[in-house]
């Protein structure tokens, strides 16, 4: 099982190392688009699993330094999240019970 926290520290350490961005969060931002963008064509356009995989690896490659870069962890904040769909109740596709947050 990967750690995504040290994987996070990781994506980090290696975007200092290669001198990326660190400071334009809303380039960071772009950059995520952009790739979902490719993730979308790589699947759409021609069906490819392998280049799909690259995108998504992408995906979470920037996903994960922005989070450093932000300073919070991914990992928990997915596992929060996760808790919280797991309570949710829904009927044929929609929620039926108020979001509870705790």
């Amino acid at each position: 099982m990967v750690d995504l926290n040290e994987l996070q520290k990781r994506i980090y350490e290696n975007k200092v190392k290669k001198g990326f961005n660190l400071t334009d969060i809303c380039k960071e931002f772009c950059y995520i688009y952009g790739e979902v963008g490719e993730a979308f064509e790589a699947y759409n356009k021609h069906y490819d699993k392998k280049e799909l995989g690259k995108e998504f690896a992408d995906i979470a490659i920037y996903l994960l330094g922005l989070c450093e870069i932000l300073g919070f962890s991914l990992e928990d904040e997915i596992l929060k999240k996760v808790k919280i769909n797991e309570k949710r109740v829904y009927v044929d596709g929609k929620k039926i019970e108020p979001d509870e947050e705790n």
